[in-house]
């Protein structure tokens, strides 16, 4: 498997001249929103491997999916959960459920930061919008309980959960709206071959010296031709 894939790709995009990579960025700004950095916790986070989780991916005495032995080696190389996805091509959807396993099974170290629990738990469908509020800490339990009662009673056709917890004043339409995106974006798959970015080279010296000697022969040879149409002019004169 690779290993700093992703790093790989940001190096060749360093290369490119200051002028492409300030309308990259200012591109990129207008589409992220860093305030809400939910899923960059995550996907920064590099899970650590546990003793007993070296051992199964050493003997593989379980025998288990595939998937989750080149995660534990991911994670034996000490990568990123960024890196995990682009080296397994899983989403990050499914990446998230191998990750909680792991951690369930104790193959993984818990994290330090529960924001990466919380958000797995979420992308991977083992908390649903309110529980991953409660487990944020940004909602109480009986607020959720409230809002769930709000739902049930006055809920119309087609109408999300999210909106009761907006309704009661809870949470707003932005931190609704951000984490549904995330775990929409979170199905998909995305594949990055760090080669495909274009290289920016510089022809060296020694091909413009070439094109030059080709120039100079061909000048030559219309010289050549001109001199010969003038003497055929004199010579019928």
């Amino acid at each position: 498997m690779n290993r700093d894939f992703l790093e790989k790709f940001l190096d060749k995009l360093s290369e490119f001249p200051q002028w492409i990579k300030k309308i990259i960025y200012v591109k990129l700004s207008s589409e992220i929103d860093t305030t809400q950095n939910l899923d960059y916790v995550f996907m920064t986070f590099a899970p650590v491997l546990t003793d007993k989780g070296k051992c199964e991916l050493d003997n593989k005495n379980l025998c288990l999916d595939n998937n989750i032995y080149n995660i534990l080696d991911s994670c034996d190389k000490k990568l990123t959960i960024s890196d995990i996805i682009l080296n397994t091509f899983l989403s990050l959807e499914e990446t998230a459920a191998y990750f909680l396993f792991c951690v369930d099974e104790g193959f993984i170290q818990i994290p330090d930061n529960s924001q990466v629990l919380n958000i797995a738990g979420f992308l991977a469908g083992k908390f649903k919008t309110g529980e991953y509020f409660l487990q944020n800490g940004e909602i109480s339990q009986q607020q959720l309980d409230d809002a769930v009662l709000n739902y049930e009673h006055r809920a119309k056709p087609n109408k999300k959960f999210g909106q009761s917890l907006i309704e009661l004043g809870l949470i707003n339409e932005k931190q609704l709206e951000t984490i549904l995106k995330i775990k929409q974006e979170a199905q998909k798959r995305f594949i990055l071959d760090h080669n495909e970015v274009p290289k920016i080279k510089e022809k060296k010296s020694e091909e413009y010296e070439k094109q030059i000697e080709i120039l100079k022969k061909e000048n030559e040879r219309l010289k050549q031709q001109l001199r010969q149409l003038l003497l055929a002019e004199e010579h019928n004169v």
